[in-house]
């Protein structure tokens, strides 16, 4: 008489479709396996969604973040897949890799390291959307940031203007103070000479009108510092020349330099920049910020569910399966190995045992 065999009978009435074979299949799950266990369909399916749909937001952000960088579509898409297809597989070893058979504290100590991983991941994804949500006002502050560099800029230059030039326009002013003094000695002669001759008394003047000796020297006087004043106006003129064209050369030389300064300040548009705008604004706006955190929490949460599903889940026939399968290889190789130890062994015995059989 035959016994029942104790092992569950195959479900052949259901059958999967193309649909629930696809995530499961992206849940990383041995497909031959969960033939034998339909119980199980949903929960892999569901997994296996998960892990699918980070991929998508991955393959986004990363083309998102890559088009910031290049500016060019098509490199954009190309990175933004084979991240995508990274993170696929990446998350699906995550999952595949935790084993419900074991002890509850050795599957918490399993998956710690792999929600770590998964947290990073979640971050990262969840930065280039967070600055595709808020563009408008990321493209605001970076407005905000370029004015402020520029006006930083201007006060740097400003600066050196002032360093650069400032041994010249010191010399400049002692040329014009001293020029002044001629001019001022010219001025008081001709005070003199005129106050001479209309007979003005002072302690300068004879106080007799007209032209007399007294406004005679006085006039000699007068033209003797007009030709001071003439003769060291032509003798620094060269000087004060070589000065001006120093100095213009310094403003040229750092105007340009501002110019491409500022030409390259208005290109301040590419992902780390972005990224800067968008710290501000959260710092700045404590909606922006709440929002950019409950974002970037979303797509943590998302990056960690599969690894979360498959801690709370209780075993199901599939993990029984798999535990057998991967011990009934391990059996066989174990075999297998004693088997060939015991073979090798055998002829190296009966090799020695020849040896000392001949003469």
């Amino acid at each position: 008489m035959k016994q029942n065999s104790s092992r569950p009978s195959a479900h052949n009435t259901l059958q999967m479709n193309f649909f629930q074979k696809f995530m499961m299949l992206c849940s990383g799950a041995n497909i031959y396996i969960l033939k034998k266990t339909p119980s199980e369909w949903n929960k892999f399916a569901g997994i296996g969604g998960i892990v699918l749909f980070t991929a998508v937001f991955a393959t986004m952000s990363a083309g998102y973040a890559m088009y910031t960088v290049f500016d060019n579509l098509w490199a954009a898409i190309g990175f933004g897949i084979i991240w995508g297809l990274m993170i696929f597989n990446l998350d699906r070893y995550i999952v595949t890799s935790i084993k419900k058979t074991g002890t509850v504290w050795n599957q918490i100590l399993m998956a710690i390291p792999r929600l770590i991983l998964a947290v990073f991941l979640g971050i990262i994804i969840s930065k280039p959307l967070e600055l595709k949500i808020f563009e408008k006002e990321v493209n605001k502050q970076l407005n905000t940031i370029i004015q402020r560099n520029k006006k930083q800029l201007q006060t740097e230059m400003n600066a050196r203007i002032l360093q650069q030039s400032g041994p010249y326009e010191t010399e400049k002013k002692q040329i014009s103070s001293k020029i002044a003094e001629y001019q001022k000695s010219y001025d008081s002669a001709s005070v003199e000479l005129e106050k001479e001759i209309l007979g003005t008394k002072t302690g300068l003047t004879s106080g007799k009108e007209g032209y007399g000796p007294n406004a005679r020297r006085k006039a000699e006087l007068k033209e003797q510092r007009y030709q001071d004043l003439q003769n060291y106006q032509k003798q620094v003129a060269p000087r004060l020349q070589y000065l001006d064209g120093e100095i213009s050369k310094i403003y040229t030389n750092l105007e340009t330099e501002r110019g491409k300064t500022e030409t390259f300040e208005d290109k301040f548009n590419g992902f780390a920049a972005r990224l800067q705008a968008l710290d501000e604004l959260g710092k700045n706006s404590a909606i922006i910020g709440l929002a950019a955190s409950f974002i970037m929490g979303l797509f943590i949460c998302l990056e960690i569910s599969p690894v979360l599903i498959k801690l709370i889940s209780h075993v199901g026939p599939y993990d029984f399966l798999l535990e057998k399968t991967e011990n009934d290889y391990r059996l066989y190789a174990k075999e297998k190995t004693e088997k060939a130890n015991a073979l090798t062994d055998h002829r190296i015995g009966s090799f020695k045992k020849h040896l000392d059989d001949e003469p």
